[in-house]
């Protein structure tokens, strides 16, 4: 509840109540003119107004939804990581090196894994894979010398001798080692190419995660080796003569990590165990800490499962320190150290915006309802209860709109009790309602004028509040666009990307196109809390508004469904320039053939299938030849179009 007055709204107030400075900084802020601006490279200079590049969009005949990408950020946040790495390093004079590699997993859209390369490839960015497919992403995109492919993901035959013969290629992979099973299995392609391979094996760690992955350590991990597995590794490759290419220790403790310290303990048990297998006679030549750098979605910099309780320079600090001290105090020389950071470097350069298409009010008053306050002679012949609820409404005051409210509930439950038996009518039942939501808006209204003085406002009223939320539709499918959003609660940022200068005055939970009832947005990041609505502004006839998600840049893509056949959204790519920006790329979502296609239909015979019921339609006369042909035209037109809603405010529509 927001505790300022409508006339003393100022942009700052929309920074805080959005906590842009949280989770946005260096790259999102708010101009003069109440608009979202984007800093694509942090604090190195460049501002673009989003609002107006969105409305540019538009005339360029994109449709919403759609992703903007700055390649830019992307750029800047590789940039930040090592520079963060080459920091830690020089403190704590690490003898050693850092050396990245980023999980295609988070993102395998072709151009963005093709910039992570690009603009790796001055510190030498590998890239991780995590299954054979993405094995073959890496192979034929990684062109940077000295670079590292870390080969993760459970292997067959296929996937090892992929990576053993990208050797011959100047490639570096490392074959990490999930399962026991692997490792005979490496070894048998090793002989049969007569290609040494370069081994790594993946420990489970004893430490437990944090946050939501926090089961993703442990004796019940699903990837991994054991320390008694690890040691059979150790005695199989000695006997094998093959020890020296035993060369890298990975673990993983799990995605966003939000505490350092859970990265601490992990990281002591970790460096122990690359001593060994150095001290037993393995090649050890890098610690692999994984990925698990966390996004901070709330801005709120706590250990909270949207949050984390540290930064990238202390991450990096913790690192170097920690292998260090171990690898000094048993006199073994630093590993080259890697993390698999694809959350922290790619989360950050992708907007997702969308806009909404009306709204549902509880608390608009139905116009077919006659709400004239009754005379004493007409209130005689009306039913009791509707009497009451009359006078629970009249009797609203600022000194007793508590108990004016309590009476309203029990006047409401009472009418619907009365219908179900019979004792009332619809129409009176109707009006009963009416005057309930009218009296909720008349106590919300004093509640928020008090809750501006107040610190405290009782359970209750807060139910009110939630009960008296607007709904916005907005132009998105959460399956498609925001998977994590509905699977697991996942936290995004989202807020107005205009009007930010003007009082958000509602609160609303956010509803999608598709039919499903689970294709909403009822939780948003508050400082370390989730809260079930979100402060927006009201709707203005003729004039559109729009809403970003933020830090969507991982995974959302790639993990979206077709759920009610909602296809992927436009991506944009945009580039800063001496002279502002230019529209460096434009990927088309899918079109509603294009859907259907994925999904095993015919296209022309399902136009074929419609022209044939049109013929039948005209034998039986119950459809004329204009009207036969109008709707072949239009189904055969729609099938080019976006799957999404072209919105009423959008005049210029693609035909």
């Amino acid at each position: 509840m927001i505790k300022k007055s409508v006339d003393a709204w100022k942009i700052e107030d929309s920074e805080q109540l959005y906590n842009l400075h949280g989770w946005g900084e260096p790259y999102f802020s708010i101009n003069a003119a109440g608009h979202v601006t984007v800093s694509p490279k942090g604090d190195r200079g460049g501002t673009l107004d989003l609002f107006q590049l969105v409305e540019s969009l538009k005339q360029r005949q994109l449709e919403l939804p759609l992703i903007i990408r700055f390649p830019d950020i992307l750029a800047d946040r590789i940039e930040r990581l090592n520079a963060c790495f080459a920091k830690a390093i020089a403190r704590y004079d690490y003898p050693g090196a850092y050396q990245g590699v980023f999980p295609i997993k988070c993102n395998q859209q072709r151009h963005l894994v093709e910039d992570v390369v690009r603009f790796g490839m001055t510190h030498q960015l590998g890239l991780e894979a995590g299954s054979k497919p993405e094995l073959m992403i890496a192979l034929a995109t990684l062109n940077t010398p000295n670079s590292l492919l870390i080969c993760n993901g459970y292997k067959d035959e296929p996937y090892i001798e992929a990576a053993l013969l990208a050797q011959r290629l100047c490639h570096r992979p490392i074959i990490v080692l999930e399962r026991p099973s692997e490792l005979y299995l490496a070894l048998n392609v090793s002989h049969r190419l007569n290609i040494r391979p370069i081994l790594g094996v993946r420990v489970k760690l004893s430490i437990k995660g944090s946050g939501r992955w926090a089961q993703t350590t442990g004796d019940r991990a699903k990837f991994g080796l054991t320390i008694p597995e690890i040691m059979t590794v150790v005695e199989t490759l000695r006997s094998h003569h093959h020890l020296d290419c035993l060369q890298l220790l990975h673990f993983h403790i799990g995605s966003q990590i939000s505490s350092i310290s859970v990265l601490k303990d992990a990281l002591r048990e970790a460096s122990q165990i690359y001593v060994e297998l150095v001290q037993s006679g393995a090649n050890m030549q890098f610690l692999d800490v994984g990925g698990g750098l966390a996004v901070d979605y709330d801005g709120s910099k706590t250990d909270g499962p949207a949050s984390k309780n540290y930064n990238m320079q202390n991450y990096a600090n913790d690192v170097v320190a920690a292998v260090k001290d171990a690898c000094e105090a048993r006199q073994v020389s630093v590993p080259t150290l890697i993390s698999e950071s694809g959350r922290a470097i790619a989360s950050h350069q992708s907007v997702l915006i969308f806009d909404v298409l009306g709204s549902s009010d509880t608390n608009t008053p139905n116009t077919s309802v006659n709400l004239t306050p009754p005379t004493a002679i007409q209130a005689q012949s009306l039913p009791l209860v509707l009497r009451n609820m009359w006078e629970a409404y009249e009797s609203i005051t600022s000194q007793n709109y508590q108990e004016a409210y309590h009476d309203a509930i029990q006047c409401k439950e009472e009418a619907l009790s009365l219908f179900k038996l019979g004792y009332l009518s619809m129409s009176d039942r109707a009006t009963v309602e009416q005057i309930y939501w009218v009296a909720c808006h008349r106590i919300l209204n004093i509640v928020r004028q008090e809750a501006r003085q107040a610190e405290y406002v009782s359970d209750d009223i807060m139910e009110l509040d939630s009960i008296m939320a607007s709904i916005y539709y907005i132009n998105l499918s959460v399956f498609r666009s925001i998977p994590d959003s509905w699977a697991i609660g996942q936290l995004f940022p989202i807020m107005p990307i205009h009007r930010l200068n003007e009082y958000p005055s509602c609160q609303a939970t956010l509803a999608d196109l598709t039919c499903d009832s689970d294709g909403k947005i009822s939780h948003f990041p508050y400082r370390n809390e989730r809260q079930p609505l979100l402060n927006l502004h009201p709707l203005e006839p003729d004039r559109p508004y729009f809403l970003g998600l933020f830090l969507g840049g991982t995974y959302q893509e790639i993990m979206g469904s077709f759920h009610n056949l909602f296809g992927e959204t436009h991506i944009v790519q945009i580039c800063l320039t001496a002279k502002g920006y230019q529209v460096d790329q434009v990927i088309k979502g899918k079109t509603i053939g294009q859907v259907l296609n994925a999904v095993a239909y015919d296209i022309d015979a399902l136009l074929e299938n419609l022209r044939r019921r049109t013929e039948q339609a005209l034998q039986d006369e119950s459809i004329t030849l204009d009207e036969a042909q109008l709707l072949l035209q239009t189904y055969g037109r729609s099938l080019q179009h976006y799957t999404y809603l072209k919105n009423s405010h959008d005049e210029d529509y693609p035909p």
